[in-house]
């Protein structure tokens, strides 16, 4: 068993922007990066030359020199190398979502059961510091019973390079929704404590990225028109618990209306209002000591690095023993309801969560 993080050898797969992104936080984190993985000879010579390490087209010999990897592949790849990876019980940290399909969640998924290796899924946005303070306050009782929560995720244009394996269903398995959506199911159900979901309302639009004549003004990645574009690029749904709680969500790579990320969770004795980018925080409530009264109360926090504590929980699961199945489990229940606004819109209806 490894004593520190500073002895878990660690390998990154998919050597791209987002495994850069990883490999950085590693080295500030002290942990051994050792190598890396990618079908693509020029992502491999960049990262070679860039970290130093040695770098594989196959994923048999990277997994023979190290104790963990960073999935950070197209969602279509992430079943292949993170169940290779589990039944040789290495640590797996997977991005975001967990799968392309719920079918091939559900396999990552049983992989995580039978392995003794820790499984964790990059929800990144639970560790920022104003949705700590927020579920602290939520598990202290001061919110009351939490009944409601609206969740947004939208961006004004963001819409990535057509033609990216982001755009193409195939490879992403949707659009928006399963790309930021995700983001929002998941900080959701984790401020409800993750009750079960029994049934979804939803609508997936493609409004923008089909469209030759607009104004992209973010795009980020190459362009290849509208033809390499068919997914959706916006989403909004209605989600019941089976206690009777809803989740309102909104979410969108471009839109023609402000950015909005902003979360308000509702309770029988307060409300929280957040917001992820701005780090904005506040709490609202009324009050009958002296005269009836509102009160609106803003708590500053400290901005951090999400991504680099998401890390530091992940080895310090590692190096401690204690293998927490309901990250995965968790992030396949994102998955389900995630299937069942893809449903829901085909149907033109609700649908119940399988």
């Amino acid at each position: 068993m490894a004593t520190d993080r500073t002895t878990v050898r660690t390998g990154i797969i998919g050597l791209g922007n987002i495994g850069q992104f990883h490999a950085e936080r590693l080295r500030e984190l002290g942990v051994p990066l050792v190598g890396g993985m990618d079908v693509a000879a020029e992502a491999r010579t960049q990262f070679a030359r860039r970290y130093d390490v040695d770098v594989y087209e196959e994923y048999e010999r990277l997994y023979d020199e190290v104790d963990a990897v960073v999935v950070t592949t197209p969602n279509k790849f992430h079943e292949e190398y993170a169940v290779a990876a589990l039944e040789r019980d290495l640590h797996v940290l997977i991005e975001k979502p967990l799968a392309h399909t719920l079918e091939s969640a559900e396999r990552i998924a049983a992989a995580a059961s039978e392995s003794d290796a820790v499984c964790a899924v990059g929800f990144n946005n639970r560790f920022a510091n104003t949705v700590r303070v927020v579920k602290n306050r939520i598990d202290r009782g001061d919110l009351g019973e939490v009944t409601h929560l609206e969740a947004n995720y939208v961006r004004r244009r963001g819409v990535p390079g057509r033609g990216s394996w982001f755009t193409r269903r195939a490879v992403a398995g949707g659009g928006a929704l399963i790309d930021l959506g995700v983001h929002a199911i998941d900080l959701a159900l984790y401020l409800l404590d993750y009750p079960t979901v029994a049934e979804v309302t939803g609508v997936t639009r493609t409004e923008f990225g089909t469209r030759e004549d607009y104004a992209y003004l973010e795009m980020w990645g190459e362009d290849a028109g509208p033809g390499g574009f068919d997914v959706d690029d916006s989403a909004s749904a209605f989600v019941r618990t089976a206690d009777d709680r809803t989740i309102t969500l909104e979410v969108a790579w471009a839109t023609n209306r402000p950015a909005n990320h902003e979360f308000v969770v509702r309770g029988t004795e307060a409300a929280a209002r957040f917001d992820l980018l701005e780090n904005e925080l506040s709490f609202h409530s009324a009050s009958t000591i002296g005269p009836d009264h509102l009160e609106d109360t803003t708590v500053e926090t400290r901005q951090n690095d999400t991504h680099t504590d998401e890390q530091r929980a992940f080895f310090d699961a590692i190096v401690t023993d204690h293998v927490d199945d309901r990250s995965v489990e968790q992030a396949l229940a994102v998955q389900r309801v995630v299937d069942a606004i893809y449903r829901s819109n085909e149907e033109g209806s609700t649908v119940a969560v399988r």
